[in-house]
């Protein structure tokens, strides 16, 4: 076809995309089925999400039921809502390893399998040991599906698409969050382990119908399969050769797979410090701290149904993580950190204000000041849900190179699960050594970091291919 030997030609004149190609190129790609395998992929996070949520509703159950076998104290509460974090560490680590050797669609299937059947035993359950393990088995299916959904999405999506549809993983997690929180109103704590798994039963049922992506088949040398897939992927009229022909270069540039001493080479070691220090900078935001004392502040506050606190926080958590899905390729990944940024530091200093405030001797504090605490919760999971939410995992997928993507990938995860079990763990022993005060008031310092970080060392990724924005990381290190 004439169109496609111009693509080519530009191609081989340029190196990278013209405007006028690309929007020629955009002008005939259909993105119908692309949604759809998106759609499907984000079953994981959506499983992901009532993973997280099971055990506020649950806990209470488990801890006044008749049964004494199954009955928790408050200690295996604790581990109940915890255990879910390290599974998820040996989740993200294994997940490393499986997409770089069996792929990301059959990944992302075998995550479903530790879902179901962590959800299944827990439903069994004959005692606090059986509670534990399905527990664990559902973290370790949450850190495989954190790790390959993003990457999975990201390999098939273009430039165009590739924020707002990256944007979708968080979304379905905090959707799964107040679909679990909601349905736990209704149901008790098997009935809710049945209803959460769902999702995952159907992840693996319709992702046998989705394909492979792109990027992983030509690395494999399948090049034919691969413009099927984007075919597929972008309708029947787009030129797919020429995208094709862009990914595979960028593959012949760099076909060797993943050694130690890779790490010594900067356009390695960059993006790899970029993505593990965006993971320690969300957790030490204070987020899962927040999250834990939210029903607190909202019953100190005179919000004395729990349930609702949580429904509240659950639904501002689905309103700004749509907008910033929605917005996310047009403001850009970095203006949306910073602001975010900004606004977690000053609810979080807000916060320490409010906690200091109460621990005074002065009397009638508590309820004058409880609307600085309703709006300092507020604001804060307003401004994680719009930036350092989602887009710590969407430039995680974008950032790496063909080879370390499953390394770096599995390295950032990790971390982000390791600092999240830190943080929730040693909360507690915080809040009697730093006070509650000076607790939130670290936080504030961390999100101030949090915006000097993402303003002088991340990188915008906003309209790049994956391809320009490695060839943007080897620019630099040669400079």
């Amino acid at each position: 076809m004439d169109i496609q030997d111009e693509y080519r030609s530009l191609l081989e004149q340029e190196n990278r995309e013209l405007p006028e190609s690309q929007d020629t190129y955009f002008s005939k790609v259909k993105n119908s089925k692309l949604y759809l395998a998106t759609f499907v992929s984000v079953l994981g996070p959506l499983s992901f999400g009532f993973v997280l949520g099971y055990s506020s509703p649950a806990i209470p159950d488990l801890t006044t039921i008749d049964d004494p076998h199954l009955r928790l104290n408050d200690d295996q509460a604790s581990w109940f809502g915890s255990i879910v974090t390290l599974g998820a560490m040996v989740g993200g680590l294994l997940a490393g390893w499986m997409v770089e050797r069996i792929g990301r669609k059959l990944s992302l299937m075998f995550s479903s399998l530790p879902f179901v059947f962590g959800f299944t035993i827990i439903i069994a359950a004959r005692s606090v040991w059986m509670l534990y393990l399905g527990r664990a088995l559902t973290g370790f299916a949450s850190g495989i599906a954190s790790l390959v959904v993003p990457l999975y999405i990201s390999e098939m999506a273009h430039e165009r698409v590739r924020g707002t549809l990256g944007s979708c993983v968080q979304l379905m997690v905090v959707l799964g969050i107040m679909g679990v929180y909601l349905a736990g109103l209704f149901l008790d704590w098997r009935w809710l382990a049945i209803c959460s798994s769902i999702p995952p039963t159907l992840l693996l049922v319709c992702m046998c119908f989705m394909p492979e992506t792109p990027r992983f088949l030509l690395s494999r040398g399948k090049q034919r399969e691969a413009e099927e897939v984007l075919r597929y992927l972008r309708g029947p009229d787009a030129p797919v050769e020429y995208e094709c022909d862009r990914i595979k270069e960028a593959f012949d540039e760099e076909c060797s797979s993943f050694q130690m001493s890779d790490l010594k080479e900067a356009h390695v070691y960059k993006p790899l410090a970029i993505g593990i220090l965006l993971m320690i900078f969300q957790q030490m935001s204070g987020i899962n701290t927040i999250m834990f004392y939210a029903e607190n502040i909202f019953e100190q506050a005179h919000f004395k149904e729990s349930d609702l606190a949580s429904l509240i926080v659950g639904v501002i958590q689905v309103v700004f993580t749509a907008v910033a899905a929605l917005i996310m390729d047009k403001a850009g990944r970095k203006i949306l950190l910073i602001i975010s940024g900004v606004a977690m530091a000053i609810s979080t200093t807000a916060m320490g204000v409010y906690f200091y405030l109460v621990s005074t001797p002065e009397g009638g504090v508590h309820t004058d000041m409880s609307w600085l605490a309703l709006a300092s919760v507020a604001v804060f999971i307003a401004g994680f849900a719009l930036g350092w939410g989602p887009v710590p995992w969407l430039i995680m997928s974008e950032i790496f190179p063909v080879k370390v993507r499953g390394v770096g990938s599995s390295l950032c995860v990790l971390t982000n699960w390791s600092l999240a079990f830190i943080v929730t763990k040693t909360f507690q022993d915080m809040m009697k050594s730093l006070t509650r005060a000076g607790t939130f008031w670290l936080f504030a310092c961390m999100c101030i970091l949090n915006v000097i970080f993402t303003m002088v060392f991340v990188p915008e990724t906003k309209g790049k291919t994956l391809e320009q924005i490695e060839q943007t990381f080897r620019e630099s290190s040669d400079q």
